[in-house]
């Protein structure tokens, strides 16, 4: 198969993603974080590097980042643990329990683009008061409010609010530098993520036959801002739309996966690249673990535009309709309440009725 010319550079740049092909299995370009504290010319060309990657394809590995290589083992250690209890000990954390969509979802309980996903998981998020008296004109605030924990796995929950807040500022770091990489100042973003509101789902795939589905999670573009996913050594199945095709993904140890959201796309007029992307079921009798990161804008915000200088906006594509053939909100809020109406329709039946008739369909 030949090289795809948007991944392999050109003469300007022929170094720019040496090795890394496209192809129907490909690793992806990889961006290196500590590049941002070298001297100039290491610091621009990661800049570039950054850019190009993300108008391209919209997805890289990222090394660098700082993150303990220990951390992220001992936090798939206790989803393990966790995963591994009695279906009644999980249950009893199940997210029917939460109007804020949050913990426990058994086997094909999500649904992507309607259809059942092939995965169990933890919605985790930050851990905040419910509000009382939800303001109509701010129907996102149904989101804020605490976690659920299992009782029988304690360290999760210090792990996992740990990795929030490391992979929350690996996240802002990045928002930095794309940024510079388009021509803004580095805190062009920091406003709309004073107060964030990120989301980690720790998800377990097990092994399927697709008797009742093909999909671990259905193809879907991510509705926030920045995606960072680090996925258990050795895992499959990973796989990113590319000119009509799907490619697979093969994660490099240590590294994360990382993808821009809708809100990036939006922001910059879709010069960066939201993709298309989605995850196979592994085979039956294995399964596999995963943690996914969403960094998010706080609810009530909107991700400020970026004035691209002319020759990047010429190179814009602009935005069309969400995944759902929806309208994309300024305000990060309603699309993140219609995103959990969509993907959790047990909990929005039973906590969100009016919110479901008024957000759930497309418009």
């Amino acid at each position: 198969m030949t090289d795809d010319p948007a991944v392999t550079g050109n003469s300007s740049h022929p170094m720019r993603f040496e090795r890394h092909i496209m192809s129907d299995s490909t690793v992806l370009p990889v961006i290196d974080l500590s590049d941002l504290d070298g001297d100039d010319t290491t610091r621009n060309a990661l800049l570039d590097r950054l850019r190009e990657a993300t108008h391209e394809i919209g997805f890289f590995h990222l090394a660098g980042h700082g993150i303990d290589p220990a951390l992220a083992d001992e936090l798939v250690a206790a989803a393990r643990e966790f995963f591994a209890l009695p279906e009644a000990d999980k249950l009893a954390i199940e997210n029917i329990r939460s109007p804020h969509f949050r913990g426990y979802t058994r086997v094909g309980g999500e649904r992507t683009q309607g259809y059942v996903d092939w995965r169990e998981q933890l919605d985790i998020g930050p851990e905040r008061d419910a509000v009382a008296g939800i303001d109509p004109d701010r129907p996102w605030e149904v989101l804020h409010g605490p976690n659920l924990w299992p009782e029988q796995v304690p360290r999760l929950r210090e792990l996992a609010l740990r990795w929030i807040d490391e992979a929350g500022d690996v996240g802002r770091r990045l928002l930095g530098a794309w940024a510079e990489s388009l021509g803004a100042p580095a805190d062009h973003f920091e406003e709309a993520f004073a107060d964030p509101d990120p989301l980690l789902k720790i998800a377990r795939y097990p092994g399927h036959d697709r008797s009742v589905t093909g999909q671990g999670v259905g193809s879907h573009k991510d509705v926030g801002a920045l995606t960072l996913l680090y996925p258990e050594p050795g895992s499959t199945g990973f796989q990113v739309e590319r000119d009509g095709r799907w490619v697979d993904i093969d994660p490099l140890p240590g590294h994360f996966i990382v993808n821009i959201g809708e809100l990036l796309e939006v922001a910059t007029g879709g010069y960066l690249q939201a993709t298309v992307h989605r995850v196979l079921p592994p085979p039956a009798g294995t399964d596999r673990v995963s943690l996914p990161f969403f960094l998010n804008p706080g609810l009530d915000r909107e991700l400020p535009a970026v004035e691209l200088p002319a020759d990047l906006a010429a190179a814009a594509r602009g935005v069309g309709p969400d995944a759902h053939g929806g309208t994309l909100h300024a305000v990060y809020g309603l699309n993140a309440l219609k995103s959990r109406l969509r993907a959790h329709p047990n909990v929005a039946e039973r906590f969100h009725a009016d919110l479901l008739a008024r957000f759930a369909a497309p418009r």
